[in-house]
């Protein structure tokens, strides 16, 4: 029996349940606060489920000892969200809310975030998450944020780029290409809140940039572009740390692999989540020809795996200072090595 525990979660429209039991007939037992028993409507109960981490000693130790660049994700506002989307009949969780805006639920979710995590704000914009950060000759990162500028969810299979395909938004986009050309680094890390080459079902469709096997369509359009862009400008060691999915997998991107060719191959490592149900393998769309080269789960996963199954997961990334091999690692939740691979700078 467990009991007076912490389930750590951003997920602010899951409420905790106050018992659940395991598969083993154990039962795991939560400690629940007023603002976790439902799900987050008001500014009040979307800052709730931040404070409701910092409960656990573990997170204030982390925080207190560990650098970090944040990203927001759907679940700090509601699953699979899009602006001017609403929660409706089709959507498991309608009758929880009261509130069906995504826009004012995620006003009331940015503005939490804000205040609970560290970032700093650009001046000239108080709105915008994306950002970059520079650590000297070897690294630069470049943070996105594909959720508040993105299209609506759909079967996104558009054959023109418009406002339904965008995902990352012409803005950051033309952001992204100009902090990329300007880039003196040796290494280019994009910190991609969901994955590139990973099929992720939506109700209306599909939630991230694939759409299913074939040529770039729809939100893959915009990918095309960027990837194409990286190619002919001869931007090279750039390397993407994705998320969204709850596991781990390291994945190499092959244009002689692929349906849409033009785009020098690249590698996508996926390292999530570090303490939420485990859940996949999703499966991979060949339009960008990604190849698996690492899993951390096996192909029949019974889903949503509690943390006490062991399968939680995350990635480290170091830079030699000097010869700027990246080496790349991804462990469990015990902190033992499940893959690793050293990637040399191209010259």
């Amino acid at each position: 029996m467990e009991s007076g525990r912490i389930t750590l979660t951003g997920l602010a429209d899951n409420p905790m349940q106050v018992e659940v039991k395991l598969d083993d007939g154990t039962l795991w037992k939560n400690i629940i606060v007023p603002e976790k028993a439902k799900v987050a409507e008001t500014l009040a109960e979307f800052r709730g489920n931040y404070v409701y981490n910092l409960l656990d000693d573990h997170v204030r130790r982390f925080n207190a000892e560990v650098p970090q660049f944040v990203q927001w994700d759907d679940h700090e506002t509601t699953n699979n969200w899009f602006p001017g989307g609403v929660i409706d009949e089709r959507n498991p969780r309608f009758k929880q809310y009261s509130v069906t805006s995504h826009d004012l639920l995620a006003a009331y979710a940015k503005r939490a975030f804000g205040e609970y995590t560290p970032i700093r704000f650009d001046v000239h914009d108080h709105e915008r998450i994306y950002r970059a950060f520079g650590y000297g000759p070897s690294l630069d990162i470049f943070m996105l944020d594909e959720r508040s500028y993105r299209g609506p969810n759909s079967e996104n299979r558009q054959e023109t780029l418009s406002a339904e395909t965008a995902f990352l938004g012409t803005p950051q986009v033309q952001w992204l290409k100009r902090a990329l050309l300007n880039s003196r680094a040796t290494w280019k890390v994009l910190a991609s809140d969901m994955p590139l080459g990973l099929q992720v079902p939506d109700i209306l469709g599909f939630e991230a940039w694939a759409n299913g096997d074939g040529p770039a369509l729809g939100r893959e359009l915009e990918l095309a572009d960027l990837l194409r862009f990286l190619k002919y400008n001869a931007i090279k060691n750039v390397v993407w740390l994705t998320a969204d999915v709850h596991y781990a997998a390291a994945h190499l991107y092959d244009p002689t692999q692929a349906q849409f060719t033009d785009f020098n191959p690249f590698w996508e490592f996926v390292a999530g989540p570090l303490h939420a149900g485990t859940f996949g393998p999703n499966k991979l769309d060949n339009t960008f020809g990604p190849q698996v080269k690492f899993l951390s789960i096996p192909p029949d996963l019974k889903p949503n795996r509690p943390p006490s199954d062991g399968l939680q997961f995350f990635g480290m990334v170091k830079v030699s200072g000097t010869d700027e091999v990246m080496t790349v690692s991804l462990h469990n939740l015990r902190g033992e090595k499940l893959y690793s691979i050293d990637l040399n700078p191209e010259v």
